[in-house]
């Protein structure tokens, strides 16, 4: 039975529900007659004549996540801004720190010296007649540094250096001899032994050089033969410097200070005296010639 009631009187509810009744109606009429006319088929206009579904609101876990990822991404934006500008303040400050050093003066060179103060002068040795023969001389060492000096490891020679004495000529006394360096027992059966640390030859300092004078060639016996004006020739591996006399002394095997390095380039010779008795040093002194 249809209703009869007048339009205003209807409620907005049943009005709405007429209105979708006539679209129904209307869409069904547009789609029988469609398929009559075979314009289209069903599926087509199916999907003309319905309206397209509302897309499905995203859930509360996927939000969340979409989230997290964003907050991720900015954080990582952010570190690598901060690692660049680090880096560049920490290069800066580099820079800055190396200018600094290389604007520092240069420090003098310092004169050379001898790696281990001396407390006796070297080449001592017991005379080759005396009952146990030639041999280090510890009786020349003060008795309260015998421990200290016999408990110092064995001095290292240094790597070769073109600078280093490689030959020594004194023709005043018929002298031609290799030069080694360090002076301990082994090192002065070798030649004529430089004291380590001393200067090298032509150089600002004292290069201090020994040798027996009654063993191992009695290189040194005619020390006591040179005069104020004979010369010493030093050899290196490309020069030759010329030492010239200026005197000396007799010393006890104590007085190491003749082993001082100088301001000057000079020699010192030394060697036991006298010979065969070997209880005192001579020592020579010499200057590089100008």
């Amino acid at each position: 039975m249809k209703d009869r009631r007048p339009v205003d009187e209807l409620s907005v509810e049943e009005l709405e529900q007429i209105l979708a009744i006539k679209k129904r109606e209307e869409r069904e009429a547009r789609l029988r007659k469609f398929r009559a006319s075979g314009r289209a088929g069903s599926a087509s206009v199916i999907e003309s004549v319905t309206p397209p579904a509302a897309p499905k609101p995203k859930s509360l876990v996927t939000r969340l996540f979409n989230g997290v990822l964003l907050l991720v991404e900015i954080g990582a934006v952010i570190a690598l801004f901060y690692i660049l500008i680090n880096s560049a303040t920490l290069l800066q400050t580099l820079n800055k720190e190396v200018a600094q050093a290389l604007a520092q003066p240069a420090l003098p060179s310092p004169s050379p010296t001898a790696l281990i103060s001396a407390v006796v002068l070297p080449s001592g040795h017991t005379p080759p007649t005396s009952p146990g023969g030639a041999q280090p001389n510890l009786a020349e060492i003060p008795e309260n540094l015998r421990p200290l000096v016999q408990a110092l490891p064995p001095i290292v020679i240094p790597t070769p250096s073109p600078k280093q004495a490689i030959r020594m000529i004194i023709s005043a006394i018929n002298i031609d001899a290799p030069v080694v360096q360090g002076d301990s027992w082994e090192q002065l059966k070798k030649g004529i032994a430089q004291h380590i640390g001393t200067g090298d030859p032509g150089q600002s300092g004292n290069m201090v050089v020994s040798a027996h004078n009654d063993i191992f060639g009695e290189l040194f016996r005619e020390l006591d033969r040179l005069k104020p004006g004979d010369e010493v020739q030093v050899f290196t591996a490309s020069q030759k410097f010329t030492y010239r006399i200026s005197g000396t002394r007799l010393v006890a095997p104590t007085e190491v200070s003749v082993m001082n390095p100088t301001v000057s380039p000079t020699l010192t010779l030394i060697s036991c005296y006298p010979y065969l008795v070997d209880t005192q040093r001579i020592i020579v002194f010499a200057e590089l010639k100008k």
